[in-house]
């Protein structure tokens, strides 16, 4: 596993801000980091990088744990925090050569600088200070500097925050082409990033792990104690009739004979049981395919 998190704890003072949460994440996955401000995303991957201490639990990357050599874990990661530390006066390329001076990088620093400089499209701005440049070419910069140790494992906490329309597919796309040969954990609370970048999504809300998911369609239909369908029937029904049913939680009229049922479990066999009880004839029933702000509202409130 590239990361493995296990009955993880960690206090500020009074407030325990994370509670025994545990997860891994395999090597080349793409995988959103969801949750309200707050929840404990950014505590989490400051721990994953090496740069914050934590009280109870392990912590390995790529197999190593974190508190028992941090040098050897933090050379596997690379690391953009959500408020990008770039030093706005000085020129694109000579922060980085900069930095790869801290990586202990010699003579192949200067290929691979340049390598990085087109590899997140800084070409075009890379004789510029820092300071000049646009939120979206800072954060190229910001990608460049956390890919210089050439890292397996990739977290960025919140790369896409204050980016215009334009800028964020750009930043998007470029995630998706590094997550092709890397192990990326990207936080967010925008639930757009998740459908554009992720192929999971894990959960946290008030410092524990709610949800994760490997497949976002079944983030759609249920979450995790409801079953959302929708139910047509040939002729009229009364609502109360299959509100009475055995794991139904809720019934939404939509038509005389169409209906939003949520249940606490698999229904369907116990709906169709109903009509042919009823002399009816069910002519439909599918998943209802909620939005994930919809979800994630459902799993975060």
């Amino acid at each position: 596993m590239s990361i493995s998190i296990s009955n993880l704890t960690r206090k500020y003072g009074q407030q325990t801000v994370l509670k025994n949460i545990t997860f891994e994440i395999g090597e080349g996955e793409v995988v959103g980091f969801l949750g309200p401000n707050g929840a404990g995303k950014t505590t989490t991957m400051r721990i994953l990088a090496g740069a914050l201490s934590y009280d109870t639990g392990k912590v390995k990357i790529c197999g190593v744990e974190v508190n028992e050599d941090p040098l050897q874990t933090k050379g596997f990661v690379g690391y953009l925090p959500e408020q990008n530390p770039l030093y706005p006066d000085m020129y694109v390329k000579e922060y980085l050569l900069f930095v790869a001076g801290t990586y202990g990088l010699g003579k192949e620093k200067h290929a691979r600088v340049n390598e990085l400089i087109d590899l997140v499209g800084l070409r075009p701005e890379f004789h510029k200070k820092i300071g000049q440049l646009s939120k979206g070419y800072r954060q190229r910069v910001g990608l460049a500097q956390a890919l210089i140790p050439n890292p397996k494992v990739l977290i960025l906490d919140e790369p896409t925050t204050g980016l215009d329309p334009n800028q964020l597919e750009e930043i998007r796309n470029l995630i998706r082409e590094i997550g092709k040969d890397k192990t990326v954990l990207l936080s967010t609370h925008i639930m757009q990033e998740i459908k554009a970048i992720c192929n999971r999504v894990i959960v946290i809300n008030k410092g524990e792990i709610v949800a994760d998911y490997s497949d976002l369609s079944k983030l759609k239909a249920f979450d995790e104690n409801n079953y959302h369908l929708e139910v047509e029937f040939a002729d009229e029904v009364i609502p109360e009739d299959l509100a009475d049913l055995e794991h139904v939680t809720n019934v939404e009229k939509i038509t005389a004979t169409r209906f939003a049922v949520i249940a606490s479990s698999d229904v369907r066999a116990t709906l169709f049981d109903f009509a042919v009880m009823s002399k009816n004839k069910m002519l439909m029933i599918k998943p209802i395919e909620r939005s994930m702000e919809e979800v994630f509202k459902s799993l975060t409130k």
